[in-house]
């Protein structure tokens, strides 16, 4: 079967990359689907860009969460659209085209990870594997109205993983509903984590909430309310921007590092916007790494220890899925704040759950929670009892 047939353009174009099962267990029968940035042996893994397919050969073997699955019944069935090299939270590819947005049209899917988000949004695939570095499995998920979950950083292996900003990097994954978000968990999280039988006390991260545009911040607090949350919790600790800024400076760095080489010797084609990405990571001044870095594991501790026995609501993306003619100014805006949004978690190493439980108008609006390291499994406990309340469409 060719990716075209499919209809939505979740799938990288051309033959379909189909994989078996390698086992048997919890996934038997799950349709999966893998972001083009994670290997599936015998396939390039293209990146979303066509110089870097050119430049690799296949991978020898799938990655170790790829394996994972497969080994636990899992089926794949294709490879999935994502923004090169996953530089951008929009979901539009100048090569590959853009994942059509499951409720509209006119709109962005979201990305990078938006292949897969769409696949399960169009019901291609009940599963699929993305990456979140700063917010390309929480973005998309959020804009195409599906369950997904960014881990604890380092819980999910990266080995076979197209590296970005590796202290940032994840593998994501998005799916049908909580039952099965949950058992991909537990395949994934190989049962390492921190745990705790007692649920998480659920607050707001109130300043995260009000950075929001005013159609998500207040279905947001419409949903909280119905669910009587109502205490409240200050996540930035200071200054948004400061978060924005120590995110975008380390993570350029780590870019510089893992990819500026290649950039440098084979000068690959970009689309107009991720050119300009790239441009500004490689010309950071590597001596700024240091200083920002000592911010970072400061403000990581600060909120982890306040987050304890806790996750708090905040938005997933701080606008409803963006246009697809959206201009430069509106999108620099929306960008800005879903990478100072996706900090928190990332920045801190945290694992981040986002649901499609409330609306604006036909709009999703993912109802996001994050708690503190180690505590994956909790936050997959919340989806569960959040769907057996009927609140999980």
């Amino acid at each position: 079967m060719n990716a075209a047939s499919c209809g939505n353009g979740a799938f990288v174009p051309g033959p379909l990359c189909e994989r078996a099962p390698a086992g048997q267990g919890v996934l038997d029968g799950v349709r999966l689907a893998v972001k083009d940035l994670i290997d599936v042996a015998g396939v390039v893994t293209g990146g979303g860009n066509p110089d870097w397919q050119a430049s690799h050969g296949a991978a020898t073997q799938d990655a170790a969460s790829v394996a994972a699955l497969r080994a636990a019944g899992a089926r794949v069935v294709g490879k999935t659209v994502t923004d090169e090299l996953a530089f951008s939270l929009e979901g539009d590819n100048a090569f590959h085209g853009t994942p059509r947005h499951p409720v509209d049209a006119e709109h962005l899917p979201g990305g990078s990870s938006s292949g897969s988000a769409v696949a399960v949004a169009c019901g291609e695939a009940d599963l699929a594997l993305g990456t979140d570095t700063g917010g390309s499995v929480r973005v998309p998920a959020a804009f195409c109205g599906v369950a997904a979950m960014r881990p604890t950083h380092g819980r999910v292996p990266l080995t076979g993983v197209l590296p970005f900003a590796p202290s940032y990097d994840t593998v994501g994954w998005f799916a049908r509903d909580a039952s099965l978000l949950h058992d991909a968990g537990q395949v994934l999280l190989r049962g390492d984590g921190r745990g705790g039988s007692a649920p998480l006390r659920l607050c707001i991260a109130a300043d995260a909430i009000a950075l929001a545009d005013p159609p998500v911040r207040e279905a947001l607090l419409a949903w909280a309310t119905q669910y009587g949350i109502t205490t409240t919790r200050q996540a930035f600790d200071g200054d948004w921007r400061t978060w924005l800024d120590a995110y975008a400076t380390l993570q350029g760095i780590e870019i510089a590092q893992q990819l500026g080489p290649w950039i440098r010797a084979q000068q690959p084609v970009f689309g107009p916007s991720i050119a300009k990405r790239f441009a500004h990571a490689l010309a950071l001044d590597p001596a700024s790494h240091a200083p920002w870095q000592s911010w970072r594991s400061q403000a990581a501790s600060r909120l982890i220890e306040r987050l304890a026995g806790e996750a708090w609501l905040l938005p997933a993306a701080p606008t409803l899925a963006l246009h697809r003619l959206a201009g430069e100014s509106q999108r620099a805006a929306f960008y800005a704040r879903a990478l100072a949004m996706g900090a928190l978690a990332s920045h801190a190493g945290l694992p981040q759950l986002v649901m499609p439980l409330a609306q604006a108008g036909t709009m999703p609006v993912g109802v996001s929670f994050i708690a503190a390291p180690g505590q994956d499994e909790r936050l997959l406990d919340l989806a569960l009892a959040l769907e057996a309340q009927g609140s999980f469409d």
